[in-house]
């Protein structure tokens, strides 16, 4: 490689020049390019501070090569980059990766205030003339949605699809964020000391106070450890997840429920009953999710259910205070109705000396007092202690139920439907268990315990394990109700016989004090989602099922991989394969008159099945959606949407609406229609880029060649989340590999193949451009295919994925990589449109663009790295690792996650 010194230094003037021209170039907003240069300017104080001029030169010199080489095309400037990369001392390394990382974590953050900007002066815009009385808004809310129903089934049937809504996030805990929680919480008090300096008087001294206190927290950034020194436990997870409810869900939800009814009903909102449902139910599988995790155990389970208890019931104790206090309505004018009379006279002769004081608090206040009175009793529950704790969320509801309809009989009906509904809302969303709590385990996990238990011999501490989660899950619902707990999703479902066996189970724990459960099938594999329709057809002939389908209304849920079917058959046929599935099932449910629910394992990634989620819905087969959206959301996605309020509103509302909008006639027929139309190019699309996966998966040597070519052992060393990378000691194959790390190491080679392999061969063998850029504009499931890949290619970079390809000494492989990146890229552009990837989403070629030249740094900084672990593992035989590159690595990986964002 050319040294650093063959290369002429610019000078502080053409320096200023490149990078300004790079930053105007990307087409950032004003607010935003200022948001940036102020960020990076107090990080540049910071870094002279704690290293002096030189580290911050250092930085610079590589920033400013990377710019250069991503920007300009001058001959030998990514040579020159790579030169300075290598130049650095591994402890200079060290630091610069640490740079670049909180430069990241300082954009990502100005990218979100900006986000945040743009939604509140969206907000602030004079209502639309659409006639209808509502709000102005755009095209993708679910008062749009609403609208565009009535107009095609009339207003009852719309009616009738608005109260059935249901938005299903799950939260797991996957390992795909790479950030400490200490990480994250700096910058959430940035995001607030930014909100402030906004607010702030130009150059005043509340400015300067935000802009102070801003450098205070951007040298806590820098000085954190970036990287956890252990493993969090699954505890640890769960807590760090209680954080988004804490700080945004528990109260932005019913916030989302206000803002559509006020779109939908205009000045009526908030003076009558409102007409939308408490339609978000939250799951977790953190704490639940056993599959390939040992440290989740019974116990873990059980903890996890009491802390979010714990979490919600503080919640609602401190929510019924808050409004309580509000409620100073004299009883002159506003009287109390029997119940509500009866309601404090029960709670009077149960804690008199709690009453004697509220009394005493609020004179003649009778609301106010059933209120606080309320939140006592909430608070009781939580302690489990005092005379009157609620057994159940749905008695708190028939409590405020009634204080409600008081209210409004005594007409004060705005305190009836504003407050007081807000807390409704947040019960009925929430209960007393926050999250409902599923649990996952393998299918050959059920196998090997009943053999064991049915072979008459003692049984192992594992089948032991089993067995006491059924007894858990009962505890769980008779403290908390059958929400909180219930939901047991079977992974690798390959047979009926499968889900019968979490029955036998059950009666094998408990006898016939079995708790209720609804046994979720989870298909991920290629041949079991083709399956899928006969085994549904056995399952629903079990009597448990037909007992429980019975209760609840014939309802049924069923579970869909992502991440195992691409990684088995390619992303392409993967998609293909899931839609079929999909149509083949819902079909079924459908003429079987059976309410179906479909489960999306998708991940943040592309390659597992991410990407934006309302284009995803709107993409599905007739009558799959049906009004019912339930989706998994992982490690960075979950604080992406949902770790900021305004940015979570929006989400939920995008998605809610997607799902209302994908069951009306217009998208079903464009959706069923296209898919007949483009039968014969799915098909083609289908064998071609399976063959073409194969043929790089299946070569001889493939598993070592990955293991060597990205940085996937070292991934396992990262002390990201609680669950093991792999399934076995080493990776001799590809089905030893979790599909998380599967992605995440091809994205941190900068090559993302998990997402886009195989596409380019798929729409060479069809060859009909016209016909496909027909079928990219017509066809929803081609659409949101390209339009993802799309972004997985533009987070790629050629040039880097050829420094990692070259570490495996097998042309053969990294050429036929290299050839499929190229004709994948050649045809998205042309089905996209324009010269380069994303010109048809500006916003995102921007976000995408601003990074990619800092990532790279960081990419040279992981190669280099990498290389002198490859070399030592080569001298020494494998023996070791120097400690200091090891670190160094697992920065770079901590920083490009940082970079790319959606990582795994």
């Amino acid at each position: 490689m050319t040294p650093a010194h063959d290369f002429p230094e610019p000078t502080n003037t053409e320096a200023i020049r490149v990078i300004g021209r790079f930053e105007a170039g990307r087409g950032i907003p004003d607010a935003m390019r200022s948001d940036v240069r102020m960020l990076g300017m107090l990080l540049g104080q910071v870094l002279r501070e704690a290293g002096g001029d030189e580290l911050f030169d250092d930085v610079e010199r590589l920033r400013l090569a990377t710019i250069q080489a991503y920007d300009e095309e001058t001959s030998g400037a990514f040579e020159r980059a790579a030169s300075i990369a290598e130049s650095f001392t591994v402890a200079r390394a060290d630091e610069v990766a640490r740079a670049f990382t909180c430069y990241f974590h300082l954009v990502n953050l100005a990218e979100e205030h900006q986000r945040v900007r743009v939604l509140r002066e969206r907000a602030g815009q004079p209502a639309s003339s659409s006639g209808s009385g509502t709000p102005g808004r755009t095209a993708d809310t679910v008062a749009t949605a609403y609208a565009q129903l009535r107009t095609e089934v009339g207003d009852e049937e719309a009616r009738r699809r608005l109260a059935g809504l249901r938005f299903h996030p799950v939260f797991t805990a996957h390992p795909t964020e790479a950030r400490r929680r200490a990480v994250s919480s700096s910058i959430r008090r940035l995001s607030e000391l930014l909100t402030q300096h906004d607010a702030a008087s130009e150059g005043g001294a509340e400015q300067h106070r935000a802009h102070r206190r801003m450098l205070e927290e951007i040298e806590t950034l820098w000085r954190t450890a970036p990287l956890r020194s252990q493993k969090p436990s699954p505890t640890d997870e769960v807590r760090t997840v209680m954080g988004v409810f804490d700080e945004t869900l528990f109260t932005t939800v019913p916030h989302v429920y206000r803002r559509i009814d006020d779109a939908l009903r205009g000045e009526d909102s908030g003076s009558s009953a409102p007409i939308v449902p408490a339609f978000v139910r939250i799951g977790s599988w953190v704490g639940g999710d056993r599959d390939g995790n040992p440290f989740v155990t019974a116990s873990v389970t059980r903890e996890a259910s009491q802390i979010a208890a714990d979490h919600v019931l503080r919640g609602l104790e401190r929510a019924l205070d808050r409004i309580g206090r509000t409620l100073t309505l004299a009883a002159d004018d506003t009287p109390p109705s029997a119940e509500v009379t009866s309601l404090w006279e029960r709670f009077a002769a149960a804690e008199p000396e709690v009453a004697a004081e509220l009394a005493t608090r609020s004179p003649d206040e009778p609301h106010r007092r059933v209120l606080l009175s309320l939140a006592r009793r909430v608070a009781a529950t939580r302690h489990g202690d005092g005379a009157q704790p609620y057994s159940r969320p749905e008695e708190l509801l028939a409590d405020l139920r009634a204080v409600q309809s008081s209210l409004a009989d005594a007409g004060a009906k705005r305190h009836a439907f504003g407050g007081v509904q807000h807390l409704i809302w947040q019960v009925e969303t929430y209960g007393f268990h926050l999250t409902e709590l599923e649990v996952r385990q393998h299918s050959q996990v059920h196998a090997k315990a009943l053999a064991e238990l049915e072979s008459g011999e003692a049984v192992s501490a594992q089948t032991e394990e089993v067995l006491e989660v059924f007894r858990v899950i009962a505890e769980i619902q008779r403290d908390r109700g059958l929400r909180a707990a219930g939901r047991y999703v079977v992974s690798f479902t390959q047979a009926a016989s499968d889900l019968a066996n979490v029955h036998r189970l059950a009666r094998h724990a408990l006898g016939d004090d079995v708790p209720v459960l609804d046994v979720v099938p989870l298909f991920e594999t290629f041949a079991d989602l083709q399956a899928a329709p006969e085994i549904l057809a056995e399952v629903v002939t079990f009597p448990e099922f037909r007992e429980r389908m019975a209760a609840t209304g014939n309802r049924l849920e069923v579970m869909l991989g992502y991440s195992d079917s691409s990684k088995d058959v390619g992303p392409v046929a993967a998609n293909l394969a899931l839609y079929e599935a999909q149509e083949k099932i819902a079909r079924w449910a459908q003429e079987s008159e059976i309410e179906l629910t479909l489960f999306h394992g998708r991940g943040g990634a592309l390659g597992r099945g991410g990407g934006p989620a309302n284009s995803a819905i709107l993409a599905q087969p007739p009558h799959s959606v049906d009004g019912r959206f339930k989706l998994t959301e992982q490690g960075e996605v979950i604080f992406a949407r949902y770790g900021e309020p305004a940015i979570a509103m929006r989400h939920i509302d995008q998605v809610a609406a997607a799902t209302l909008l994908a069951s009306s006639p217009s998208e079903e027929q464009r959706t069923s229609s296209a898919a007949a139309r483009y039968a014969e190019v799915a098909a083609i699309m289908d064998s071609t880029s399976r063959a073409r996966f194969f043929s790089l998966v299946k070569a001889d040597g493939f598993a070592s060649w990955f293991a060597t070519v990205t940085p996937m052992e070292e991934i396992g060393l990262l002390a990201l989340g609680s669950r093991p990378a792999r399934r076995g000691l080493s990776v001799e194959s590809l089905e030893d590999l979790r599909a998380i790390p599967w992605v995440f190491a091809w994205t941190q080679a900068r090559i993302n193949l998990a997402g886009w392999f195989g596409l380019g061969t798929a729409l060479e063998a069809v060859g009909d451009a016209e016909l496909l850029t027909e079928a990219y504009r017509e066809w929803p499931l081609l659409r949101t295919m390209i339009d993802n890949v799309a972004m997985s290619l533009a987070k790629t970079d050629e040039r880097i994925a050829r420094q990692y390809l070259a570490l495996g000494d097998r042309d053969d492989l990294a050429t036929l990589v290299l050839d499929e990146l190229a004709l994948t890229r050649e045809w998205v552009i042309r089905l996209t449109g324009g010269k380069g990837l994303l010109e048809n989403k500006p916003v995102l070629q921007r976000a995408v663009e601003l990074r990619s030249p800092y990532v790279d740094a960081l990419s040279l900084l992981q190669l280099r790295a990498l290389r002198a672990l490859r070399s030592a593992d080569e001298t020494a035989g494998g023996s070791g690792a120097d400690a200091e590159q090891q670190r160094l690595l697992l920065l770079s990986v901590s920083g490009v996650a940082a970079g790319l964002q959606n990582t795994g």
